[in-house]
């Protein structure tokens, strides 16, 4: 019974405080109230609404609130009873916040809910957007199903003051993200730094290497040590590389980098390897119409200029084609600039030209190779390091005759000393005196040869003398 008696005294004690809360005082609909929850019966919550004013509201808008939250409503009935509504209040919250958000630029989550012939249906604070296809995305999208469902920040650009037209763009809120994200590289991007990156794109010139929201790019000169070689061979797509910055000019967007660079110079050990006169092996690289150059180690290559090619041998010689292997002299080494001088003839191992007088006297006859032919005469190396000058004068050519078909690069030739001069690395030889000296010699044989063959004439008083002592030993 006396349970009775309290579910009638409570059910009269909340029916004096729902009538208390219809006296208000100068509210109105519409109006955006600031209150708290007082008690929850039934389907409906007590909320007080300042001073002595309470309203109702319907229960399910609460949400996780409980009797002594705070919250904001909106009043949407003034009589028989004061009613409020939260979920008004914070659709107007949501509204106020995307008129401001239009107007600061402010991204706004949206949930991509449709797609349609033009673009894109996107739900924002429970009001619905449109977003043009050309704006889901920097680029337009390969997959355009690929959006829906899914939930992005938009940038509002058009916004009707009832909110009915609200266009949005998800476009130049990723434009803005890499600005940002650009000029937070270019505060760290300085010359001489090095930084990682990935291996954004493949050229046949270069790289270019993503550098966390900005790019760079590598020229081939400044991918490897390694001669020849194609980026394609070097690098891939996706690859985490280690770079130098080589320069970095914001105002041009232009930043150069070098992996070479970072890579151990390979012609540290050259000098100790390679020096003058050493015998080098090495491959075939690549050939020009001045010579061929050969890599000697990953990184450094030698030229074996035309000139040093065996007397004979041309730059189309199979023996010379990319690739294949070859061994000759190092003629000489240029640390500073980074050269090798190669040669394919034998180098001398001591200066010929310091006793090349007592060797080479005025009228010693010699024999040498025919290294190559000019308008004035023809050079003929007698040994490696020591090569003379038959004039065109001394070869028994006519005047005006082809020397180069007479003397053929690497044929052998016999010739006379005329003069040497060893300060200026000078030999004159002669082929015509040679010839004559060969001539006078041979036939000063023959007359020798002749003269033992000639035999005494016999008298005919002789032959019959020398007929009758036969017959007497008879």
């Amino acid at each position: 019974m006396s349970n009775e008696k309290n579910a009638t005294s409570n059910d009269q004690s909340f029916a004096e405080a729902l009538a208390q809360s219809f006296q208000q005082d100068e509210l109105e609909i519409g109006q955006l109230v600031t209150g708290s929850v007082m008690a929850v019966h039934g389907d409906i919550a007590l909320i007080a609404v300042g001073g002595k004013s309470e309203a109702v509201m319907d229960r399910t808008e609460l949400g996780e609130l409980r009797p002594g939250d705070g919250l904001d409503a909106v009043i949407i009935a003034l009589s028989p009873e004061l009613r409020v509504s939260h979920k008004l209040a914070i659709e107007r919250r949501e509204r106020d916040a995307l008129k401001g958000a239009f107007e600061n630029g402010v991204p706004v989550d949206g949930k991509v809910t449709g797609r349609n012939k033009g673009g894109y249906d996107i739900s924002i604070a429970g009001l619905r957007a449109f977003c043009p296809m050309s704006q889901i995305d920097l680029g337009f999208p390969r997959n355009v199903d690929a959006y829906l469902g899914k939930s992005f920040l938009f940038r509002i650009t058009e916004l009707s003051d009832d909110l009915d037209s609200l266009v949005v763009s998800r476009a130049q809120v990723l434009k803005d993200e890499r600005e940002a994200t650009a000029a937070a590289a270019w505060a760290r991007i300085v010359p001489g730094q090095e930084l990682d990156g990935t291996v954004k794109s493949i050229r046949d010139f270069g790289v270019f290497v993503d550098l966390g929201g900005i790019d760079g790019m590598v020229h081939i000169s400044e991918l490897s040590h390694r001669m020849n070689a194609r980026p394609s061979q070097l690098v891939k797509v996706g690859d985490t590389v280690r770079v130098k910055v080589l320069e970095a000019d914001k105002e041009k967007a232009r930043i150069a980098l070098s992996m070479k660079a970072l890579e151990p110079d390979p012609w540290v050990e050259v000098p100790e390897r390679f020096p003058s006169g050493a015998v080098f092996e090495g491959t075939v690289a690549r050939k020009t119409d001045f010579g061929i150059f050969v890599e000697l180690l990953p990184g450094v290559d030698g030229l074996i200029h035309v000139s040093q090619l065996p007397p004979g041998m041309k730059l189309d010689d199979e023996t010379l084609a990319p690739g294949t292997p070859v061994r000759g002299w190092v003629r000489e080494l240029d640390m500073e600039r980074h050269r090798l001088s190669l040669t394919l003839r034998e180098v001398a191992t001591s200066d010929p030209w310091l006793d090349a007088t007592q060797r080479y006297p005025a009228e010693t006859a010699v024999e040498g190779t025919v290294e190559r032919t000019a308008n004035f005469g023809v050079f003929v190396q007698l040994e490696p390091g020591l090569t003379g000058l038959i004039p065109a004068s001394e070869t028994d050519v006519p005047r005006g005759g082809d020397l180069a078909k007479t003397f053929v690069a690497g044929s052998r030739v016999s010739a006379t000393v005329l003069t040497v001069d060893p300060e200026r690395k000078r030999l004159s030889l002669s082929v015509k005196k040679a010839r004559e000296g060969k001539a006078v010699k041979e036939f000063r044989n023959w007359k020798e040869e002749k003269k033992a063959e000639r035999k005494p004439e016999v008298t005919a008083f002789g032959s019959a003398l020398m007929k009758a002592l036969e017959g007497e030993k008879k």
